[in-house]
């Protein structure tokens, strides 16, 4: 990937990103239809994005609900976006994960079922993989090469929703699997950043880097400020009343808490990092993790017909 904290070297996918947002910012029917779902237990917000046109659809960042002290999954969330695609009539072809989420599992499985579609994660997801296959003592059963999934995008791939042209951009810091997908003038930026009055995410997960992320951040900044900024997750700053999970790369630039303008690299490397370390660990990573680096599906079922999540004791 071009280093994106030079903002003076060729990177012809965020370019054709850019140029990508400027043509659907003038012209309606290249823009997208979308439609956010909060789910508070995790406060994370999962996206319906559709071709008004078409119908032709993708789901980013599903969750399926999950009761860590029973051990019990249900599907709430996820059938509230069964219920809005059969409403809207629509077509649904991507099942999108943003990176392996340590803070809720994905519903995609569940949703494919009901609903099709690709499931799809960078193809970083690989590394991730390796990491905590080890951690998790998965064995030679589990296979660390993203077949857990569909589609294995690559940094700068393009593909489209109906006629709505978008492009996945490689965005690695939070952890070394993050994307964003830049779909007509929509960016759907995962964990890089939250709403600028809470700053940007941790950097210290296993093959997370506080450098990285900020250039990573850089190159998403780097597109026309009019771009719409579609966040994972909101935690309401102090003093706000409300849940809010969309934004502007023109807003990000100049009112983020933590990144905007005129703030270096090596001064946001000395805060994320020192702020990491008062952080505790997602209640849910252990399962999450454990869970989405399989593409949302449960370990296989032991000799009892039941599905073991492991907890590895003193190991992180």
């Amino acid at each position: 990937m071009t280093d994106p904290a030079n903002s003076s070297a060729p990177d012809g996918p965020l370019e054709s990103a850019a140029a990508q947002v400027r043509a659907a910012a003038g012209d309606k029917a290249k823009r997208p239809s979308i439609a956010g779902f909060f789910d508070e237990a995790t406060n994370t917000i999962s996206y319906v994005v559709h071709d008004p046109a078409s119908r032709e659809a993708a789901i980013i960042d599903s969750v399926l609900d999950y009761d860590a002290a029973a051990g019990r999954t249900s599907h709430g969330s996820a059938n509230l976006i069964v219920e809005y695609a059969k409403a809207n009539d629509l077509t649904v072809t991507w099942l999108i994960e943003t990176h392996a989420h340590a803070d809720h599992i994905s519903a995609a499985p569940y949703l494919q079922d009901k609903l099709g579609g690709k499931l799809a994660i960078g193809r970083e997801i690989i590394r991730v993989q390796e990491v905590f296959g080890k951690l998790f003592n998965a064995g030679t059963d589990f296979e660390r090469d993203g077949s857990q999934f569909d589609h294995l995008f690559d940094d700068g791939e393009s593909f489209s929703l109906g006629e709505i042209e978008a492009i996945a951009l490689h965005v690695p810091g939070h952890t070394p699997a993050d994307y964003a997908y830049i779909i007509g003038d929509a960016a759907f930026v995962g964990d890089t950043m939250f709403m600028p009055d809470f700053g940007t995410a941790r950097a210290d997960f296993p093959g997370g880097d506080a450098r990285q992320l900020y250039q990573s951040i850089q190159r998403l900044l780097r597109l026309p400020e009019e771009t719409r900024l579609f966040l994972c997750h909101d935690y309401k700053a102090p003093g706000r009343d409300e849940y809010a999970w969309e934004t502007t790369v023109g807003q990000q630039k100049r009112e983020n808490v933590h990144v905007k303008e005129g703030t270096s690299e090596d001064e946001f490397v000395k805060m994320r990092t020192a702020r990491d370390k008062t952080l505790a660990m997602p209640k849910l990573i252990m399962p999450s993790v454990q869970v989405n680096i399989r593409g949302g599906r449960l370990p296989e079922p032991e000799d009892n017909g039941v599905s073991y999540i492991k907890i590895p004791v003193n190991a992180v």
